[in-house]
């Protein structure tokens, strides 16, 4: 099964952990795989571009079968192999609509975290309005206080969507980890440390973890205000 599998991928890219966890969690290894370099734009790459037109990361093959977008790779995953490794999505009604929410609602941290981080990497101190930069690190702070919230209202222990770890841990913790990553506080957000901490040895995490931050521990400061 995993033989047939084919992974490319970038170190440290959350939507590429999300897709390594699952393969871990429903026990999936020894699937093939090659690590891109983003920096020497290699998953613009002819071989990339010929199974993702976007030439993005992740991309991953099933045989014959191409899935370019971590949600629907996890998913895909989830449902070929309900019946091996853990359980992401649960049977109950109730349980089940709370992983699909937190889920989703991590496409909108994503998406706030990308507005702070890119308009910081990517424009020259010199060019940019400081006020929409303030705007995002705003939208940002609010987003990561709702989160801290959810966890302050659950048990102790608690994963993202309640004592099971779920689909919802998958797509969430590689994000989490790359905020703390890039410098967002422990100590302000004391709930989402703890969350950080109960996952962060778990095997699939610890067996997909970045290369690059084994190698260098130290992250940026890109989140330090927040």
């Amino acid at each position: 099964m995993a033989k047939d599998m084919f992974l490319y991928w970038g170190s440290g890219s959350p939507p590429c952990w999300r897709v390594m966890i699952a393969l871990e969690e429903k026990h999936l290894q020894g699937y093939q795989h090659e690590m891109l370099s983003f920096e020497k734009q290699e998953h613009k790459s002819k071989e990339v571009l010929e199974i993702n037109p976007r030439g993005q990361l992740p991309s991953f093959k099933h045989g014959n079968i191409i899935l370019n977008e971590s949600y629907g790779a996890c998913m895909f995953l989830e449902n070929q192999f309900k019946s091996q490794g853990t359980v992401l999505i649960p049977e109950g009604a109730g349980e089940q609509a709370l992983v699909y929410q937190r889920m989703f609602e991590n496409l909108t941290l994503q998406q706030k975290m990308a507005d702070v981080i890119y308009y910081t990497w990517r424009i020259p101190e010199a060019e940019r309005h400081e006020s929409a930069l303030k705007r995002h690190k705003e939208a940002l702070a609010t987003e990561f206080q709702l989160w801290e919230e959810y966890f302050q209202k659950m048990d102790a222990g608690s994963y993202v969507s309640g004592k099971n770890f779920t689909m919802a841990d998958v797509m969430v913790f590689p994000q989490i980890a790359f905020a703390f990553r890039i410098g967002l506080s422990q100590e302000k957000y004391p709930k989402l440390t703890d969350y950080y901490n109960l996952l962060k040895d778990r095997p699939s995490v610890q067996a997909s973890w970045p290369p690059h931050w084994k190698e260098n521990p130290q992250g940026m400061d890109t989140l330090k205000e927040l």
